[in-house]
């Protein structure tokens, strides 16, 4: 199943004005149970910094936006630079973020394999990205040389217990544009202290309860949309009866420590 024309057409229609794009992002923050981890970690992460103007932010493979607009609301005086390599996301963001006269962010094209800006960040942040790069440990080495030191990278990508829904190997991806199925915790620990890392912490996200959430909320509905386009008519009634099922189980999700899971949540210090 390919993702990519599904996102296309959600960017399309909720690309009209500023205020839908703003919904948008409302609706991808209580939907989608990556959201509820990543603004998670970001909150710790900004209550350990005192003096929030002088940060700097990079959001790696930005794709709709949502992150960089979140961690604009949280920390208005940061510098932020969303960074992707497709030029369509990144002119319909610069648009969108220069409507909110959003000063403080920034967009630009970029390839993660070659792109570097020594010693910038005090974080950057990487969701759902690594899993459709070949050549990992090259970003990873990127990421490394480009925080400040002391740097946080934050990623959410899926694991190799059954994220991409490949529970075996005769499975194949959920997400047809994936080159990899997911990491193994002992894999990206690995993978990120060659990069040089100094400390790496690894969290499943989408457990038993988290994983039957993304069925309800993601799954179902984008391969109703993949079989019509016209089904999306009927999408607002099957979240009016599944959204709120969804919910509890992102809460719980959230709120546990899953001994395995669909998703990890992956903290790299330099």
């Amino acid at each position: 199943m390919h993702y990519d024309p599904i996102k296309k057409t959600l960017g399309t229609i909720f690309n009209v004005s500023p205020f839908t794009r703003t919904i948008f992002y409302k609706i991808l923050d209580i939907i989608l149970l990556r959201s509820w981890h990543i603004h998670k970690e970001l909150t710790l992460w900004l209550k350990e910094k005192k003096n929030k103007t002088s940060l700097s932010i990079l959001d790696a493979g930005f794709g709709f936006g949502q992150y960089t607009y979140y961690l604009s609301s949280k920390c208005p005086d940061a510098k932020i630079l969303g960074v992707d390599v497709k030029e369509d996301q990144v002119q319909e963001c610069g648009t969108f973020f220069k409507a909110l006269k959003k000063n403080n962010v920034s967009f630009q094209v970029a390839d993660l394999t070659v792109f570097k800006s020594p010693a910038t960040y005090d974080m950057i942040l990487c969701v759902d990205v690594m899993e459709h790069i070949d050549n990992d440990v090259q970003v990873f080495k990127n990421y490394h040389a480009s925080l400040k030191d002391g740097g946080v990278l934050l990623i959410s990508t899926p694991s190799d217990q059954g994220g991409s829904d490949v529970h075996d190997h005769d499975d194949e991806s959920f997400i047809g544009e994936h080159v990899r199925d997911g990491y193994g915790i002992e894999d990206m620990q690995q993978k990120l202290k060659t990069a040089g890392f100094s400390k790496v912490i690894c969290t499943y996200s989408y457990g038993t309860y988290g994983s039957i959430s993304w069925r309800l909320s993601m799954k179902y509905p984008i391969l109703m949309m993949n079989w019509s386009k016209l089904l999306m008519i009927i999408l607002p009634v099957y979240f009016l009866f599944i959204l709120p099922v969804s919910l509890v189980l992102n809460k719980i999700d959230v709120s546990s420590q899953n001994p395995t899971g669909t998703g990890l949540i992956v903290k790299a210090i330099k």
